[in-house]
């Protein structure tokens, strides 16, 4: 936002949202008003007024004066809304919009860049254009970090089949998220909820009664190598004698 402004012939010159700021006042209904539009209406209220009981000067001062105050009233509101939309740069939102359908639905992302238009600002999420009245929610990068990544964790444990009925087919899943929870700062760790901290250990313990009972498996001779055996040992012992 510039702190200075362009001066020619002596004079200031206005920049385009300076102007639309300036020209414009947006009544209860929905339609503008400009300055014009009002001298307009004033005119034609002296022209066609009753010149029996004509209205006193000192009433229209104080009409005019009421229109400049609301003029103010909504410049001050519109430089606070571009000042407001300025700081929101590089910032984490979440903008509420309703679609055709009537939906609420959620817009979240980075405001790239912030427009000004007939003194309105627009926030630039992902090359489009949101109105600043729509802002619901500015998060904090670090605390947005920490909310999705528990999400992306409590979803891939869901995904898992239950606790008794997993196999070595999910060790590798089990075992990632291990580490991922183990990896995580205390404050990350505030986002995981305790049941789910207590589902990943069961996890964990019954895969390693699982790789146990594989290990002990493996390490045992087959029926048919033990009857070999035997009858080896059967053979020699009949030559012998």
């Amino acid at each position: 936002m510039a702190i200075v402004a362009q001066v020619e012939n002596g004079k200031l010159v206005e920049s385009a949202s300076q102007s639309s700021l300036s020209g414009k006042i947006k009544t209860g209904t929905g339609s503008e008003m400009d300055k014009d539009a009002f001298l307009q209406l004033l005119v034609a209220q002296m022209k066609y007024q009753d010149p029996l009981e004509p209205t006193s000067n000192t009433e229209y001062i104080a009409q005019y004066a009421q229109f400049s105050q609301v003029e103010q009233m909504q410049n001050m509101a519109a430089s606070m809304d571009l000042q407001r939309a300025s700081g929101l740069v590089g910032q984490e939102v979440y903008i509420k919009t309703t679609g055709s359908d009537g939906d609420t639905k959620y817009v979240q992302g980075k405001v790239d860049y912030v427009v000004y238009e007939n003194g309105k600002a627009y926030l630039s999420i992902d090359e489009a254009l949101y109105s600043i009245d729509d802002l619901d929610t500015v998060v904090d990068k670090e605390y947005l970090g920490a909310y999705n990544k528990a999400m992306d964790f409590a979803k891939k444990l869901a995904n898992l089949p239950n606790v008794n009925g997993i196999d070595l087919a999910d060790a590798s899943t089990i075992d990632e998220l291990e580490d991922i929870y183990n990896g995580m700062s205390e404050y990350e760790k505030t986002f995981i909820a305790k049941d789910i901290a207590d589902t990943l250990e069961k996890y964990v313990e019954r895969l390693k009664e699982i790789r146990l009972a594989a290990q002990e498996t493996a390490s045992k001779p087959s029926t048919g190598e033990n009857a070999e055996e035997a009858d080896s040992d059967g053979t020699e012992g009949a030559g012998e004698v």
